[in-house]
């Protein structure tokens, strides 16, 4: 128990101190959605440092700490290089400024060092699965990768059509609906979610691995009520208006699904 609490202290420590480096260059940049790769990259960091720390199987904690670290660092440089390096701060951040009006320096500390929490919270499968010590990876596990495989490639196609959609100026101002975002407003988001059940149940073969489930649980929670969908729809109806909500009528909001006739 002493070992597991000196894990998440160090790994809690890390992250509080990534997070106020990166609020740090926020204060400098004026773009607070770095905060976004700093998350995905707090998780990779906790999933390579719970597997540096723990005695368990290696082959176990090898795998948890590459899955970890592939997606976290995936996507942290995909949104430093699409969203954040040489662009405007995004809409959503813009309009917590809005909202906030006072004291937004010292806000959006807590905000960043919120995410801090949140990481910690978020790796209980990583630290889980690394602490197991039997030498059998069970078929669950295997299927767990399988699984991570293929949301991982579901996302990194989304974010690629996505991408490749905005580099044409002629889109400018428009909704993408090619590819994945034909079948789902967000597949990116699903896609997200996809990769935190896999994560959930590669530990759930592990000692204490149904409290893994927390972390696809709240991954929901924030991508359909709170920071995901809801302020990126938001912001997609400020921008787009009539045209999003064409879109709405006729695209699933998150799991990809065949599109309805427009009403």
């Amino acid at each position: 128990m002493t070992s597991v609490l000196m894990s998440i202290a160090i790994g809690w420590a890390s992250v509080t101190l990534l997070m106020l480096v990166l609020w740090l260059i926020h204060l400098q940049t004026g773009n607070a959605a770095i905060v976004d790769a700093g998350w995905a990259g707090g998780l990779a960091l906790l999933g390579v440092l719970y597997a540096f720390r723990s005695e368990g199987y290696w082959l176990r904690a090898t795998l948890i700490a590459t899955m970890a670290a592939i997606w976290g660092l995936r996507l942290a440089l995909y949104l430093l290089i699409t969203r954040i390096i040489g662009h405007p701060e995004e809409g959503r951040y813009q309009e917590l400024r809005r909202q906030w009006k006072t004291n937004i320096r010292f806000r959006f500390l807590l905000f960043y060092e919120f995410q801090a929490l949140l990481c910690v919270v978020l790796s209980i499968p990583f630290l889980v699965a690394a602490r197991n010590t039997d030498p059998r990876i069970s078929p669950l596990e295997w299927a767990a990768v399988a699984l991570w495989i293929l949301a991982m490639s579901g996302e990194a196609a989304a974010d690629s059509q996505l991408n490749a959609f905005k580099a044409t100026p002629a889109n400018k101002g428009h909704t993408c609906q090619v590819g994945l975002w034909r079948y789902s407003r967000h597949p990116n988001y699903f896609f997200e979610w996809l990769i935190w059940v896999a994560f959930a149940l590669f530990a759930i073969s592990s000692t204490g691995g149904f409290w893994g489930l927390i972390s696809p649980a709240l991954i929901l929670y924030f991508v359909l009520r709170v920071t995901g969908i809801p302020a990126t729809e938001a912001q997609a109806l400020r921008t787009r208006g009539d045209e999003y909500r064409r879109y709405q009528q006729t695209t699933s909001a998150f799991v990809p699904w065949f599109p309805a006739r427009s009403i």
